[in-house]
């Protein structure tokens, strides 16, 4: 029986070069302002790749940040759980380039792709093997997304919200007792189809056709979207906060995925969660998929937003649609 818990011990994020304003986006969607992207969504400005950016070197750049910040080498790390939905290649996984460059010799590796709830299953996932296996000391947990290489600039539904990022948390063994508590996850896959993106898989191969617009870029359905996160998202956090016995008061901190302000702030509400108990940067760096709740975690910890012994939610939904929420006490 193990005598320790599983705890975030480091956290860290990677954003592009690239900045784009809304004033910058509304030169090429001429059919809205930069007052109504921020009224639909509280997005002022998102972070676009640039050519030289990639999901590995992302995630590389603010992996081994948090590897030196922590003093931690590369033979310590037992696991590398990367989510994203935009690697480098359709295969070999984008960790084991990770794996390779920073010289993580013994770690497993795996790619996670459950969507913008993705750095969520990954840390799950992740604290799951190292409380199974206690020779896995740390492992590292990289939500990475280039979401601009998939989005058609003159698609309002889709541009006015995808950035790109990456964002880390390295797991490692801390006092029984804390660390992750437990984990819920959901799936409402009735309108599967209204997030998609379809070009280059096995149904839409590129071998056999020439490239369309229709197919090879990202496709949102909003109001599906929004139906299905007001919906199910109170639900999952209420139904994980019964099963471990714990009441909403009882949560210090909230951190969502951030896809849309005006969303959070609607399940706050809905949760009668006070503003104050939570961080967003939604409004500055646009939807990160992926990494949108790595990218989030960072920075609440960079302004000491989270207390040594805060319990922490963590709570997103991604296409499917699929929702996955967290509880973890904070050394």
């Amino acid at each position: 029986m193990i005598k320790y818990g599983v705890g975030i011990v480091g956290t860290g994020h990677y954003l592009p070069d690239n900045v784009q304003s809304n004033e910058d986006l509304c030169k090429i969607l001429l059919d809205v302002n930069p007052e109504w992207i921020v009224s639909k969504t509280g997005i002022k400005r998102r972070y676009i790749a640039t050519e030289d950016d990639s999901a590995s070197n992302m995630s590389i750049l603010a992996a081994r940040k948090v590897l030196e910040e922590n003093n931690i080498s590369g033979e310590d790390i037992g696991l590398i759980a990367v989510a994203t939905f935009s690697p480098d290649y359709m295969f070999p996984p984008v960790s084991a380039k990770i794996q390779k460059e920073l010289k993580c010799t013994k770690a497993q590796i795996v790619d996670i792709n459950t969507n913008c709830t993705g750095f969520i299953t990954a840390l799950t996932i992740a604290s799951d093997r190292m409380r199974v296996d206690q020779s896995v000391k740390y492992s590292l947990v990289i939500g990475v997304e280039l979401h601009t290489r998939y989005i058609n600039p003159k698609d309002k539904e889709t541009a006015i919200f995808f950035s790109d990022g990456a964002g880390v948390a390295l797991l490692g063994q801390v006092d029984e007792g804390s660390g992750i508590i437990n984990s819920h996850f959901k799936t409402d896959s009735s309108t599967y189809e209204s997030v998609r993106f379809r070009g280059g898989g096995s149904s839409f191969p590129f071998s056999k056709r020439s490239f369309s617009p229709d197919i090879d870029f990202m496709e949102m359905n909003g109001l599906a979207t929004w139906k299905q996160a007001v919906t199910n998202m109170p639900i999952l956090i209420k139904d994980l906060l019964t099963k471990i016995s714990m009441d909403i008061d009882d949560i210090d901190f909230c951190l969502f995925h951030q896809a849309n302000l005006n969303l959070i702030n609607y399940v706050m509400a809905k949760l009668k969660i006070p503003g104050e108990k939570t961080y967003t940067n939604v409004q500055e760096i646009g939807n990160c998929g992926s990494a949108s709740v790595g990218i989030v975690l960072s920075e609440a910890m960079i302004f000491g937003k989270i207390k040594p012994g805060n319990t922490v939610l963590f709570a997103g939904v991604g296409a499917g649609f699929n929702f996955g929420a967290s509880i973890w006490k904070f050394t």
